[in-house]
């Protein structure tokens, strides 16, 4: 196999926007599935479980089961299992967390599990998981996006926050989700393929796009989502390839294993 034998796909802002279908993403995967090509969907979504996740996008008509969704909380619970974590996350991801112990206090966590941002990361929220930081829990954060779209438009997300406790605490943050190399490195394996096979498709371009590139993925740029004309420009290098829209994947997929 080479370059663009399969695919690894960001859902937000890629897929959908508000969980509604990004024009043209639906008959983009429908293409995939029927010309064969592997992928997979890589999230840092921890508003919902992967379960639902793949509920949802089945019900609007893309060809995906359980088993074709891989979420940054599913990765911290293999990472965290066993540990006693406090979580501040918007959203309940409790199924994708498995084995890991939920605590209530602060003086009972191990490690500070920070998710996904929203109206439960108030002022009592952050220094309770301030005082277990000060009381010697490790901060672990699912992803530090700054921002997502929504169908409200960009809201702020939760590497404000992280970075925050990162600066009161002294301390710093381990990744689980994207760009962390370990989440790249457990969806190639789910696909059975090398970095040097496959793509990642995102819109954003430091935690999909340019962290892929990092470990050998090819980084494919989509302008919709957080990367939507107007939107804040954050980034430390250049995209491999950049489409309007996934609706153009088919084709750069194409010129790509053309060589």
């Amino acid at each position: 196999m080479g370059r663009g034998a399969a695919v690894l796909l960001d859902i937000d802002g890629v897929l959908t926007v508000g969980w509604k279908p990004v024009p043209g993403a639906v008959a983009a995967l429908r293409r995939l599935h029927a010309d064969g090509v592997p992928y997979v969907l890589l999230t840092n979504t921890t508003s919902r479980t992967g379960a639902s996740i793949a509920d949802a996008l089945a019900e609007a008509g893309f060809p995906v089961g359980a088993g074709s969704v891989l979420t940054a909380p599913a990765a911290a619970a293999e990472r965290l299992a066993g540990l006693r974590c406090l979580l501040l996350n918007s959203g309940d991801i409790r199924a994708d967390l498995a084995g890991v112990e939920l605590v209530e206090e602060p003086e009972d966590a191990e490690v500070v599990l920070i998710g996904g941002a929203g109206p439960e990361f108030g002022y009592r929220e952050l220094d309770r998981a301030f005082a277990a930081l000060r009381g010697g829990a490790r901060l672990v954060a699912v992803h530090r996006n700054a921002y997502w779209r929504t169908a409200e438009g960009l809201q702020l997300d939760s590497g404000a926050f992280v970075a925050g406790l990162e600066y009161a605490a002294g301390v710093e943050a381990e990744i689980l989700g994207k760009p962390a190399g370990a989440f790249f490195a457990g969806a190639l394996a789910h696909l059975g393929v090398t970095a040097a096979e496959a793509v990642m498709v995102g819109d954003d371009i430091e935690s999909d796009v340019l962290g892929a590139q990092r470990h050998g993925i090819t980084g494919v740029l989509v302008r919709t989502g957080k990367a939507a004309p107007g939107a804040p420009v954050r980034a430390g290098g250049e995209p491999d390839h950049v489409l309007d829209s996934v609706a153009d994947l088919p084709e750069l997929l194409a010129r790509l294993r053309q060589g």
